[in-house]
Formats: C-alpha cells, structure tokens, sequence
C-alpha cells in the first residue's frame, strides 16, 4: 500500500470518529445558545453573546495552536519511532505560559472589561477566565491524541463535552435559571469533565522518548499564535464591533451571533476531518510524499467547498425563519444577511485548508501576513460608511476572501511546482 493509499484511507476512517465527537459538540452549542436565549433578558443574552464569541475567538485563538503544535510534532515521532512523552509534558508547560497571558489581565482590569462588555457582571470575566483555562487543557491532550492517531478517543472526548454542554444547559432552562453566569459556566464545567475521562489513554499512549526541544514546538508557535488569532477575530468579529459601534443595540447584537452560529454549521461539519487532514499531511511531509500530499489538499479543498455551497443553500432559505424559532432571536435579519454569512463561512473554511497546508509545507510566516492582509481588508469594510449589519457581514466575506487569495497564490509556489520539504 502506498504512502497516499494510507493517508486517504486513514483520513475517513478519523474523520468517522471525529464526526461523531464533532456532530455532538457543534449542535450542543445549538442547544446551549438556545437554552440561554429562551432564558435570559435581552440584555443579558447580549452578555452571553460577546462571552460566547471571545471564548470562541480569543480561547481557540491562543490554544489551538498548541494542539496543532502537538499534533504535528507526534506524528512526526510516530513515523520516526519515538514516545510522545517529552512532547506532551512540554506542550502543558506552554499551555500554561499561553493560559496566565490571559488569565492575569483578565484579573488586573476585570471591572472595566466588565463595564464594556458584560454591563457591568463582573463573574462573566471569572466565567471567561474558567474557560479558558478548559479550552487550555482540552486542546493540549486533543493534540497529543490527533498526533498518535487515537481519534476514537478524540471523537470521544468531543462527544463528551457536547453532550455534557446538552443535558446541562437543557437542564438549567428547565429549572428556571436566569443567570448568564450558570450558563456560561456550563464552558468550563463540560469540556474539564470530557478531558477527565479521556486522561487514561492520552497518558497510556504518550511513551517516553528523546527529549523534545522547545523549538520543535516553538519555532512558528508565536506565527501560528498571530495567524489563528486574526483567523478567529475575522470569523467572530461581527458580534463584537456591533457590540462596540451600538452599544444600545442588544437586539442586533444577540441575532447577529445567532445567525453565525447557523451559518458556521458546516465548521462543525469540518472540523470532522480538520484533526485528521493535519495529521495526513504532517505524516506526508515527513515522509516526503510529495504527490500525496499535493492529492490530499486538493482532496480537501474540493470536500470543504462542497460543503460550504451545501449549507449555503440551506442557511439562505430557512436562516430568517429558524432564528425566532431555534434561538428565541430577534427578528431582524433577512436572506440577504445570511448570503454574506454563508459566503464568507464557505470562504473561511477554505482558508482553513490552506493554512494547514501552508503550516505543513513550512511557511507559516506567509500563513501570518495572509490573515494579516484578510484583517486589515475586514477593518477596511467595517470603517466604510454602509448601514452597520451589512458592512460587518460584508467584511466577513471580503476578509475571508482576501486570506483565501494570497494563500492560494503561496501555495501555487511551494506545494504545486515545488517539494513540500522546500525551506522558506
């Protein structure tokens, strides 16, 4: 069997896995949203909802990159028949470091960040601080997982923390409860119980092995940091300007991030095989598969429009009917809001595909300046004088395609003409 003929059947095979993990997370976050939608004041929905979007943004922004750190690094060991150990014990430290970067300032200026965003609820800002401090852990052990080829056991913790998010959250509607806190602790709660359970085999599977060197894992880390930060402040940004521009808007704000949420429902379906497209490609670049890995990325990118284009469809016709219904939402958006969100998500994932690749061929200063070049396009359009909920839609869509242009342009370079080991 060939190098491709593994990787691509390795690929569905985790994708299966995953998905399962994937499908439960992404609609609990459904039916988290909903549950505190039914529940809580529009002003405290609103809360909720900048809460929701900077743990989305700023807590995947910091530690997923230690997870795809992670993943690369031991799956490089796997290949080359060492423990995953020394990586592990590593990647926690540098967790850790990410996790009082975040922690401190969230203590030092908690009243203030209260006041801006939260009216003034200062356990939101301990709320924000608990989840991130899961998303640091849940993130680290899902990298070490992804790297050994264990996504049952990454489906599994996935699964977990979304069904947990489920029965809570269902729970707390049902008892009455009307505070944003006891939702929002609900984020901290579900995915520490998820990594728990899945602690064992993370620890069984991590053997010793040489000692791992802090620039395996640090070499682009601050670049990879920089690039998913911007990637995640592109993709939630919408909630939070409206939240900064209109203040006195709660109404848009809460169905602006219902909305994303409905048209983000293919990024659930994505990342099903996102975990296990990095783990190919790495396994491809150190095994200096070229042609499988060049068939790989195409592979996704075709898999990854499709789905988009699918969901789309679907987001434009039933969006504006469903968010009243699903998310107890304002009813001020139409069709046409949700074509710029479904584009600009079709979009996004995309560029998604293409960072990965351009993470595993070597080039992850290019991956930072395209997100850098995507951000100052989404700045640009939020600025421009249009009426606010178009521009900040529109801004999603025109900064997703401008990352999506100047990746493909270094990618037609480095991964078509030329070695996926060729150096930067």
């Amino acid at each position: 069997m060939t190098v491709l003929d593994r990787i691509t059947t390795a690929l569905p095979r985790g994708t299966a896995f995953v998905g399962i993990g994937t499908a439960l997370l992404g609609g609990a976050n459904y039916v988290h949203l909903a549950a505190a939608g039914h529940s809580l004041s529009v002003d405290d929905m609103a809360s909720f909802s900048v809460l929701w979007t900077v743990v989305a943004s700023v807590g995947l922004g910091l530690f997923f990159p230690v997870e795809q750190e992670v993943t690369r690094v031991v799956a490089a060991r796997v290949v080359a028949g060492d423990g995953a150990l020394p990586v592990l014990r590593r990647g926690a430290v540098l967790a850790g470091g990410l996790l009082a970067v975040v922690l401190v300032p969230l203590a030092l200026f908690a009243g203030p960040l209260a006041d801006v965003f939260f009216h003034g609820d200062r356990s939101l800002v301990l709320a924000l601080g608990g989840a991130f401090t899961a998303l640091a852990v849940a993130h680290l052990t899902r990298g070490v997982l992804a790297g050994l080829g264990r996504f049952e056991v990454y489906g599994l913790q996935l699964g977990l923390d979304g069904l947990l998010r489920i029965v809570l959250s269902v729970a707390l509607a049902l008892a009455g409860v009307t505070s944003s806190f006891v939702f929002a602790a609900v984020m901290t709660a579900a995915p520490l119980v998820a990594v728990l359970v899945t602690l064992p085999p993370v620890l069984r599977g991590a053997r010793s092995g040489s000692t791992a060197e802090w620039r395996e894992l640090i070499e682009h880390l601050g670049l990879l940091v920089g690039s998913t930060l911007l990637a995640q402040v592109l993709v939630n940004v919408a909630v939070v300007s409206t939240k900064l521009i209109a203040t006195d808007d709660s109404a848009l704000v809460a169905a602006l991030l219902s909305a994303l949420v409905l048209a983000r429902v293919p990024l659930f379906a994505f990342g099903a095989f996102q975990a296990s497209l990095l783990a190919g490609l790495s396994t491809a670049q150190a095994e200096g598969d070229t042609r499988g890995y060049r068939r790989l990325l195409l592979r996704a990118s075709a898999m990854t429009a499709g789905l988009g284009a699918a969901f789309g469809v679907g987001a434009v016709a039933l969006g504006p009917v469903l968010l009243p219904v699903l998310f107890n939402s304002p009813d001020v958006l139409g069709p046409l809001d949700f074509v710029w969100l479904s584009l600009g998500t079709t979009l996004y994932m995309l560029a998604m595909v293409l960072g990965q690749a351009l993470l595993t061929s070597g080039a992850a200063r290019q991956q930072l300046m395209a997100w850098i070049v995507g951000t100052a396009a989404l700045v640009a359009v939020t600025l421009c004088p249009l009426e606010l909920r178009s521009r900040v839609e529109i801004a999603y869509a025109v900064g997703s395609l401008a990352v999506v242009t100047v990746m493909t342009l270094v990618l037609r370079s480095r991964v078509v003409y030329r070695s996926v080991h060729s150096s930067e």
